[in-house]
């Protein structure tokens, strides 16, 4: 490994084991799924977007549009834009989308295609057949960052095509809100709701929790069926403010402000007692209302949740791995209940993961994880799914967060945010540790995994 930093330690490997990041172009594609009656195109191979469409799938249990232009040798050789067209045309005519999302990969970025200009060729002089079809590019390597920056560019470059500069006009009682690739559509839904309770009402970008949040729609779809639409994006110039959650969103809230005056109020997570305090002072200043008695009441449940879970957590160890500001959000909160940080992976060396209570984060796969836990004695894995065969061969419990999630339903609706969703993700851990106790009272001491002789508290 490499030293990076005061904290940051990069594994320098041959090959990676158990990738915990996924791509770019695959969280461009997941924020433009937000979108209503889209149709994400990947730039590249097949083989890329099939890999990405497998994973989405196994995540959401949904059906899935996805489509790819089919680069192959020969046309990656002379060049992509004819495969671009092609795609274009073909699925404006047979799916009809309002909206196609065009991302390229890493074998279209290595070529060096200027894809954005040759898009624009393409709606010029197809402007008759491509009629009531926006399109929308976002440069989204698979060598530059991972998922969550992925998102980021894209949202920015949805930005850039949909919403209207600042027109000098205000709607006092409406929101932006520019949801992070860490949250759920159940994320996305709860803050919907907390908004509203303020008499506010919502635009999100990018909604999961309109197109992904599960529920059927009676015929067959082509394309996304719910989600933010075009007229939304056309309104949200005249927000009164903007709600941005996640470091890897404040390109996009920056870009936002710039375009429209709309000024930004910026949340690093919306999980822990704290985060969740700002937001409801920040939304009681927007709406000029006080906080909901609803809202007290959840807060005051989490607070008696903490007190009552505080004891399971207690020098507990951790190992942590997920991309940057999921890990920002859920580290701080294991650590605020006392439970210590003893391995963190992560997929970007984020600036703001400095400040996480921690030794060292490794910027790395699951396979750093799984040694770190090892020597560090973990009593907890927390990770997506790809985490179970550590799990299984450590003998530790995994929590599963992040995505992906294949291994279990209802993903979409875990919801981690706001005071209720701290409260459950705080009590199911909680629950975890007691069901893996290694010892009820004195009688049942024995050699643990770790070499040495232990009992938990009963």
């Amino acid at each position: 490994m490499q030293k990076h930093s005061d904290k940051f330690v990069v594994a320098r490997k041959s090959a990676s084991t158990n990738p915990l990041k996924m791509s770019a172009p695959l969280g461009a594609a997941m924020a433009y799924l937000g979108l209503d009656g889209c149709l994400p195109l990947f730039h590249g191979s097949q083989g890329c977007t099939a890999f990405g469409l497998v994973l989405l799938v196994r995540h959401f249990k949904e059906a899935i549009p996805f489509q790819t232009t089919a680069m192959n040798e020969v046309t990656t050789i002379l060049g992509g834009m004819d495969n671009v067209e092609q795609a274009v045309l073909n699925i404006s005519k047979r799916a009809k989308p309002k909206i196609i999302g065009i991302c390229s990969t890493g074998l279209t970025e290595t070529r060096g295609e200027d894809t954005g200009a040759d898009i624009r060729v393409i709606k010029a002089r197809n402007a008759e057949a491509l009629a009531g079809c926006e399109l929308v590019f976002a440069a989204t390597p698979d060598f530059a960052g991972g998922m969550q920056e992925g998102w980021g560019k894209a949202v920015a470059a949805i930005i850039d095509a949909f919403v209207p500069a600042a027109d000098g006009t205000r709607a006092l009682r409406q929101v932006n809100i520019l949801a992070g690739c860490h949250m759920t559509p159940g994320d996305v839904e709860e803050l919907r709701e907390i908004v509203e309770a303020f008499g506010l009402e919502a635009i999100v970008l990018p909604d999961l929790a309109g197109s992904l949040d599960g529920h059927l729609p009676g015929q067959y779809v082509p394309t996304t069926y719910g989600g933010t639409t075009l007229a939304d994006m056309g309104r949200m110039h005249r927000s009164v403010a903007t709600i941005a959650i996640g470091e890897h969103m404040r390109i996009s809230a920056e870009r936002l402000e710039a375009r429209t005056g709309v000024p930004t109020r910026f949340f690093d997570g919306l999980t822990g007692l704290d985060a969740v305090d700002r937001l409801m002072v920040a939304l009681s200043d927007i709406s000029g209302q006080p906080v909901p008695r609803k809202y007290r009441r959840q807060r005051s449940q989490l607070v008696d949740a903490m007190l009552d879970g505080h004891f399971h957590f207690g020098q507990k160890k951790i190992a942590l791995a997920a991309e940057p500001d999921l890990l920002w959000a859920v580290g701080r909160l294991f650590a605020d209940l006392g439970a210590e940080l003893a391995t963190v992976v992560t997929t970007v060396a984020a600036p703001h993961l400095e400040r996480l209570p921690c030794a060292q984060i490794v910027v790395g796969d699951l396979w750093d994880l799984e040694e770190g836990a090892a020597t560090a004695g973990a009593d907890l894995l927390v990770t997506h799914s790809h985490g179970r065969q550590a799990s299984e061969r450590l003998g530790v419990p995994l929590v599963r967060i992040g995505f992906p999630q294949f291994d279990r339903i209802g993903a979409s609706h875990q919801t981690l945010i706001g005071y209720r969703g701290t409260r459950d993700l705080m009590c199911g851990i909680a629950n975890t540790f007691i069901d893996n106790q290694h010892a009820h009272s004195p009688q049942d001491w024995q050699e643990d995994r770790h070499g040495g002789s232990h009992a938990a508290a009963g």
